[in-house]
């Protein structure tokens, strides 16, 4: 099942391959959906409050596990493009136990730091209980959350982008009769959430694991490729270190904006909650057609194909474009409706600020959407560097915008921080490609 994406039609290969990684990313978006849903409706305003704010927490400690895996899959996908097969199982092996222990020893961290970090993000007095239950369970499950990233990551790099997206399909079934289960027939309340999420990650994560193990042996490194290689080592570092750091500043803001959000109260906190769940959903598929064009571009980039690479550039930035302003048009209509779907229509002033927050993102679409492809081709051609760059520029404009305007303006100013810092990042990716790596912008 694995795939080759340096020969046939270009926008073919593009959206047959991104397809499953859409549809695989917005199930386990629904992990989360499941929670913010069932804990509305059974659980009430206070847990949704909850729940929310740890969904940006685990947002932002999953993106730095997600971003060594990504990092290690750039380089597999790059060796597997130039056959230089040795080489990438010997990445493999040295990526996997490097990876490993990090997520193990970051487990640690956060079930020891749980306090802190409550304390750091502001969560008001009268959920903080119920955070705090939630995120202890949530915790205990992080490795899961490796094993399932790290082996998507070295399928997706070979091209194989529907087998994680099978142990998605049946880990998010189970994970919404979990949530029924737990919550409303043993009414265990919030931690009934949490755990069905991470039984339903534990599902994912082995299940892939052991898939690979038995069907795919021949990615599997053998004892000649169990060694310490310094060079392959140090791109896996300067790969995985720079895509870590570019998915967890971009998270890191987020998680900053959370706490600015939080200093309103709980109604603005359970509207930030359920329409970031919305806003999630709307741009998931452009955020993983980037990641989809990383893989094609570091393929074409390892097999030396700089035409094909142009060619792709072109070929994504018109599809991304379509589809973004398709899904602003919808967000931007059907916001009060969308809403409705996690909140009770009595909650007015809830609906009314998670339907002011959507109209505003639903209008910009198309920069978050460019944006997601800025990453991807720099991680694609070698340069996770400049996307740390571009991450800065977007979190940094954000959270600095926020955090001077809200006092004044109120929850507007964030809202509005967050196009104007995508369009500011955008403006500087398309600049540095201009100029560095001599697009042209006739031909694009």
């Amino acid at each position: 099942m694995n795939n080759q994406l340096t020969h046939g039609s270009i926008t073919k290969s593009l959206i047959l391959f991104s397809i499953p990684m859409i549809i695989g990313n917005l199930l386990q978006q629904f992990y989360n959906v499941a929670d913010t849903f069932i804990v509305g409706q059974f659980l009430g305003a206070d847990a949704l409050a909850a729940v929310g704010s740890s969904f940006t927490l685990m947002t932002f400690l999953t993106s730095i596990i997600l971003g060594l895996c990504m990092g290690s899959g750039i380089l597999f996908s790059m060796y597997y493009g130039g056959q230089q097969i040795d080489k990438m199982k010997t990445s493999f092996f040295i990526s996997f136990i490097g990876i490993a222990l990090f997520s193990i020893l970051l487990e640690i961290l956060c079930l020891f730091a749980i306090h802190p970090i409550l304390h750091f993000m502001n969560i008001p007095q009268d959920i903080y209980q119920q955070s705090y239950d939630y995120l202890f369970i949530i915790f205990i499950g992080f490795f899961f959350t490796f094993l399932y990233n790290y082996f998507s990551s070295l399928l997706r790099a070979l091209g194989n982008s529907k087998v994680p997206l099978y142990f998605l399909a049946i880990a998010s079934i189970i994970n919404v009769f979990l949530d029924i289960y737990l919550i409303v027939s043993f009414d265990m309340g919030i931690s009934g959430a949490a755990l069905a999420t991470i039984i339903a990650q534990a599902i994912s994560g082995f299940g892939i694991m052991i898939y690979v193990l038995i069907k795919q042996k021949d990615l599997l490194p053998a004892k000649k490729h169990c060694y310490f290689n310094k060079d392959i080592f140090m791109k896996i570092k300067d790969y995985s270190l720079l895509t870590c750091i570019q998915q967890s500043v971009m998270n890191f803001g987020i998680l900053m904006i959370q706490g600015l959000v939080n200093s309103f109260g709980v109604i603005t906190m359970s509207a930030f909650a359920a329409a970031v769940k919305i806003d999630s959903f709307a741009y998931m598929p452009v955020q993983d057609f980037g990641n989809a064009f990383s893989t094609f571009i570091a393929q074409n980039k390892g097999a030396n194909l700089p035409e094909r690479i142009q060619k792709g550039l072109k070929s994504a930035m018109i599809i991304s474009g379509i589809f973004c302003l398709f899904i602003s048009l919808i967000v931007y209509i059907f916001a009060p409706i969308l809403m409705l779907i996690f909140i009770h229509p009595e909650e007015v002033e809830i609906i009314r600020q998670g339907v002011e927050y959507l109209q505003i993102e639903g209008m910009c679409y198309l920069g978050i959407g460019y944006l997601f492809l800025l990453y991807g081709y720099y991680r694609g051609v070698g340069k996770p560097g400049i996307s740390v760059v571009l991450t800065i520029a977007s979190l940094g404009t954000r959270v600095a915008l926020a955090y001077l305007f809200a006092p004044i303006l109120g929850t507007i100013a964030i809202w509005w921080a967050i196009p104007i810092g995508w369009f500011l990042a955008d403006a500087i990716g398309i600049l540095y490609g201009i100029t560095k790596e001599k697009w042209q912008l006739k031909k694009l």
